[in-house]
C-alpha cells in the first residue's frame, strides 16, 4: 500500500508507559535493568542475523524482479472515474488481489477471473477505494480487463449500525474468496479519517462484506450491492497494538498498521492473516526490545556487537518503534471474530511495516509472504530504494516459520521510485499445477506523469521448491496475468 500522508517518518521517540493502554504485562517492564534475555513469545521472528545476509544475497539474479520495457506498458484503459469537478478521467490502480478459492488458486466465477484493486484520482492522494475488474477466463490479453466500477457506494457504510464502519474514510487492501455456495466474500481494511482534535487517528479495521454480482449479458459483470457488511477486528492492545497505543499519547511518529486481511482456510477452519504490530504481551516496541536476544538471532558475540551498533547508530529511533508482525485471527462461520491468536511472525527492531500478508499451502508446506520497503528498515546495507518480498516456510499454518533461502529474501528491486517500471505490492498466486507461482504487482507510482497511470504490472513466475525460491528466467507474462494455464 502507498505510504499514507498522515504517517510520519520516525524521528526521535520518547517511549512512555502512557502508550500501554492495551493492558497486560509488557516486556518493557522486565528489562529496566538493561539485562539481556531470550523471549520468543511463542511464535517466529524475522531476525537481524538473517536480514543482514540480504544485501549480498540480493545481487543474485535468483531474487531480482525482472526488468520491464517501459515502452510496452499500458494504462488500464477500463479504469475510469470522475474527478472532483465531474470530469471523466483515467484512474490510478495499485494494490490488487484476485478472487481466490479456499486453497489460494484463482477462482472461476461463472467463466470470469475477478480482481479487486485500489483505485483513485491521480490528483487526490486520499482518493482510495476498491474497484472490481474482470475478464473472461482464457483471455490473458491486458486489454481484456473490464471494470465494474467501485464495489461500495458512499452510502453503504451507513447501512449497518456499526460505529467503526460509519466513520470510514477510505478502503484499503485485503482479499476475496469464493465461498462453497458460490458467493463472493470480500475482506478489506477500513481506514478512518485523520482528525486528532476529535480522536481520529486513521484507525484501521479488518472489515468484510458479501459482494453481490450479476451478469446482465454474456460479457458483463455488474456489482449489485453488498450485504452482511461489518467490522471484524481493530486490535486488542495485548496481542496486537491498537491505534490508541500508537497515537493516543500525542506522538505521531509511530507507524501503526492493522490492515491487508488475507483469507485462508485450514482443516475446515476460517482465518485472516494480516499486517499488524505486536501488542504489550507479544514483544512490544520500546527501549527494552534492544535487550531481547531473540530479535537478533546469531550467537552471543553477534548480539552484543549488533546491539551496541544499533544503540549508537542513526536508526535507533526507528528500531525503538519497530514491532511489525503478521497476525492471525480465527473467524466464525459467519465471518465474525472467534479467536485472537498470536502472530505468525514479527520483525521487532527491524521494521514496523511488513505488508500484504499472503499465505497458502503448496506441496505439503505452508508458505508465508510479505512485502516491505528498505526505507522503513534498520538493516545496514539495505537502502531507501530497496523494495522486497520476503518469504517463510512451515509444516503448518500456525508455524513455526523458517526463512526461505536462508534469509527470507524472495524478491528485490531498487529502481528509482519515479521510474515508470517501478513495481510494488508483489503478490504470489499459487497455480493448480503446484510448480510455480505467478507474481502480480502494480507499476508506476501514483500521480507522477500525466500520460502514465499506476497500472497492473507485467506478471512473472517464481519457482518454489522446498525452502528455496528463484525467479524463473524469461518468464514475463502479460500485465495483470493471474494464471499460466
Amino acid at each position: 500500500m502507498n505510504i499514507k500522508k498522515f504517517v510520519k517518518q520516525a524521528t526521535a521517540v520518547t517511549f512512555t508507559t502512557a502508550l500501554l493502554v492495551g493492558g497486560g504485562t509488557s516486556a518493557f517492564a522486565k528489562g529496566n535493568d538493561s539485562q539481556s534475555y531470550n523471549e520468543d513469545y511463542g511464535f517466529s521472528h524475522i531476525t537481524r542475523f538473517d536480514m543482514l545476509k540480504i544485501p549480498e544475497q540480493q545481487q543474485s539474479a535468483q531474487f531480482k524482479v525482472p526488468q520491464f520495457d517501459a515502452s510496452t506498458i499500458k494504462n488500464l484503459s477500463s479504469a475510469k472515474g470522475y474527478d472532483q469537478y465531474g470530469n471523466l478521467i483515467d484512474l490510478d490502480v495499485w494494490d490488487s488481489w484476485p478472487l481466490q478459492n479456499a486453497d489460494g488458486t484463482v477462482a472461476n466465477y461463472k467463466g470470469y477471473e475477478v480482481v479487486f484493486a485500489l483505485a483513485g484520482d491521480p490528483a487526490r492522494g486520499w482518493d482510495t477505494f476498491i474497484h472490481l475488474f474482470y475478464k473472461k477466463i482464457g483471455d490473458n490479453s491486458f486489454d481484456a480487463w473490464k471494470s465494474a466500477g467501485r464495489v461500495f457506494k458512499d452510502s453503504d457504510k451507513y447501512v449497518p449500525n456499526d460505529p467503526i464502519l460509519n466513520n470510514q474514510a477510505e478502503e484499503w487492501s485485503g482479499s476475496a474468496t469464493l465461498t462453497a455456495d458460490g458467493k463472493v466474500r470480500l475482506f478489506y481494511t477500513n481506514r478512518q479519517g485523520w482528525d486528532p482534535a476529535h480522536g481520529f487517528f486513521g484507525k484501521q479495521t479488518l472489515t468484510t462484506a458479501q459482494v453481490n454480482l450479476s451478469e446482465p449479458d454474456a460479457s458483463t459483470l455488474k456489482v449489485d450491492g453488498v450485504e452482511d457488511f461489518k467490522s471484524i477486528f481493530d486490535g486488542d492492545g495485548k496481542i496486537y497494538q491498537n491505534v490508541d497505543q500508537s497515537f493516543g499519547g500525542g506522538d505521531y511518529s509511530d507507524n501503526h498498521t492493522l490492515r491487508d486481511p488475507h483469507y485462508v482456510e485450514d482443516n475446515g477452519h476460517k482465518y485472516l492473516v494480516f499486517e499488524s504490530n505486536t501488542g504489550t504481551e507479544t514483544g512490544y516496541q520500546g527501549e527494552d526490545a534492544f535487550n531481547n536476544k531473540v530479535f537478533y538471532g546469531g550467537n552471543k558475540k553477534f548480539f552484543e556487537a549488533e546491539k551496541e551498533k544499533l544503540l549508537a547508530g542513526p536508526k535507533k529511533s526507528l528500531a525503538t518503534l519497530a514491532n511489525g508482525s503478521l497476525g492471525i485471527i480465527e473467524l466464525n462461520d459467519d465471518y465474525t471474530l472467534k479467536t485472537v491468536m498470536k502472530p505468525l511472525i514479527a520483525s521487532n527492531l527491524i521494521t514496523d511495516e511488513i505488508e500484504r500478508a499472503n499465505v497458502f499451502e503448496l506441496n505439503g508446506k505452508w508458505y508465508l509472504f510479505t512485502d516491505s520497503r528498505g526505507s522503513k528498515m534498520t538493516i545496514d546495507g539495505i537502502g531507501a530504494e530497496d523494495v522486497y518480498m520476503l518469504g517463510y516456510v512451515s509444516d503448518s499454518l500456525t508455524g513455526p516459520y523458517k526463512p526461505l533461502n536462508d534469509s527470507g529474501l524472495v524478491l528485490q528491486m531498487d529502481l528509482d521510485p519515479k521510474d515508470v517500471t517501478w513495481t510494488y505490492s508483489h503478490f504470489a498466486v499459487p497455480q493448480a499445477d503446484g510448480k510455480n507461482v505467478v507474481i502480480t504487482s502494480y507499476m508506476t507510482n501514483r500521480g507522477l506523469y500525466p500520460e502514465h497511470r499506476s497500472t497492473f504490472a507485467p506478471s512473472f513466475l517464481v519457482n518454489i521448491k522446498g525452502s528455496k525460491t528463484s525467479v524463473v528466467k524469461d518468464s514475463i507474462l502479460e500485465q495483470g496475468q493471474l494464471t499460466i494455464k
